[in-house]
């Protein structure tokens, strides 16, 4: 069987970290994913807010550098979770992301002001059973100023205007 999820969204609110007795993170948040579209030439949209699960490293790191609002993309499993309401004594269920893999979506200005930006393109993950997960070190890096690009030769090609709320995805 085959249990894959990626969201890209901003977080609903900040990480409640939390320590198992053995010593390993624990860290829950939610995220807030949306989709435009048109029904009939009125535009939409349709948001969808789902728990989610960072493990160990991931997430001390995720409580060091995300905040509510921070942008990040989060790849993982999806859990389903059943419970009985204490007051009520119905049955509740609900589905859950555990987070294998994430990345840090926020510009460094944004980032300045409470989160975190990874621009080299690297990720903090976990790989692992839900119980004990084998974890991967993560280093965050270094203070350091990104290499100006390298100039590129002039060219006639046209310069694109795009829209997001055009774009399909």
């Amino acid at each position: 069987m085959f249990n894959k999820i990626i969201l890209v969204g901003n977080l609903t609110r900040d990480i409640e970290l939390k320590y198992a007795q053995g010593g390993s993170a624990i860290a829950n948040t939610a995220i807030a994913t949306s989709r435009k579209f048109t029904v009939n030439g009125e535009k939409k949209e349709e948001t969808c807010f789902v728990d989610i699960t960072f493990f160990g490293r991931s997430g001390e790191v995720a409580n060091q550098y995300l905040r509510k609002g921070s942008k990040i993309l989060v790849e993982g499993r999806l859990k389903f979770d059943q419970w009985v309401d204490q007051t009520s004594g119905q049955k509740r269920s609900k589905h859950s992301v555990i987070v294998e893999t994430m990345q840090m979506l926020d510009s460094r200005s944004e980032a300045s002001q409470g989160g975190y930006s990874d621009d080299s393109g690297s990720s903090s993950s976990y790989e692992g059973g839900y119980d004990a997960p084998a974890q991967k070190a993560y280093t965050p890096p270094p203070s350091y100023s990104k290499p100006s690009p390298a100039k590129m030769p002039e060219n006639n090609l046209p310069e694109i205007d795009i829209n997001e709320d055009e774009i399909p995805f």
